[in-house]
């Protein structure tokens, strides 16, 4: 995986959560929607932490060949 795609995967996951935050309703956070929204930027906070993870164990292994 290259630089751009790393680029492309964050800014994704980063629509989706300004898409999810416009879908919550602040008096019933946990309840319908809601609930689905609040799971959906968990997720995609999971995926741009697992995307950074990952860019830094490559910058790390390419290190250590060199």
């Amino acid at each position: 995986m290259n630089k751009t795609l790393y680029i492309i995967l964050s800014v994704l996951a980063l629509a989706l959560i300004i898409y999810n935050i416009t879908l919550l309703d602040f008096d019933n956070l946990f309840a319908g929607d809601s609930l689905i929204a609040c799971i959906g930027i968990m997720a995609s906070l999971c995926a741009i932490v697992l995307i950074l993870i990952f860019a830094t164990s490559k910058k790390i292994e390419n290190k250590l060949k060199q």
